[in-house]
């Protein structure tokens, strides 16, 4: 199965969201090329919020050329055999934590914004990674930093989305 054919499965799977959820499909049945980053019209990205419930807080990196707090998350790579494969790959490689697993239940949410030219969306299915306990998180070349916070702290720190992502991500725990 092609990770296209993954991404439909799970967005066909995934409850809520219907509006954005029927846009991502229909972005896929117009755009054969809809997973990869040289799609213009826009691509799907794969994110995972990287959560450490037993300590209530979330790691979050202050992404390089965004300069924001964000989830760790980016493009799909044509090595990726599934949507949540490459989600769990991009959460490892940004926060240099080994033994990350997803939530169960498929993405938390969806997420859809505008990117500068030339491509013009990213449609993110965000999933949420579980850290272990004795996660120890290393900078990457992605990252300015890495910093684990409290649930109650990423509103001062992070946009909305982000923000909802973490509602969505804790009401599923």
């Amino acid at each position: 199965m092609s990770l296209h054919d993954d991404a439909v499965l799970v967005l066909k799977g995934y409850e809520g969201q219907e509006e954005l959820r029927e846009a991502y499909l229909d972005h896929l049945s117009a755009h054969p090329d809809g997973m990869w980053k040289s799609c213009h019209a826009g691509h799907l990205t794969a994110s995972a919020l990287v959560i450490d419930p037993s300590r209530g807080r979330v790691l979050l990196t202050l992404h390089r050329k965004l300069r924001m707090w964000l989830q760790m998350g980016g493009h799909c790579e044509p090595g990726d055999p599934t949507l949540a494969e490459a989600a769990l790959r991009e959460a490892a490689e940004e926060s240099g934590i080994e033994g990350l697993t997803l939530l169960p239940g498929g993405p938390v949410r969806l997420d859809r914004h505008p990117i500068p030219a030339p491509c013009h969306w990213h449609l993110d299915v965000q999933y949420a990674a579980l850290a272990p306990a004795d996660a120890v998180a290393a900078i990457s070349d992605e990252s300015l930093d890495l910093r684990w916070f409290a649930y109650d702290e990423v509103a001062e720190a992070a946009d909305d989305s982000v923000v909802r992502l973490v509602e969505a991500t804790r009401a599923r725990l």
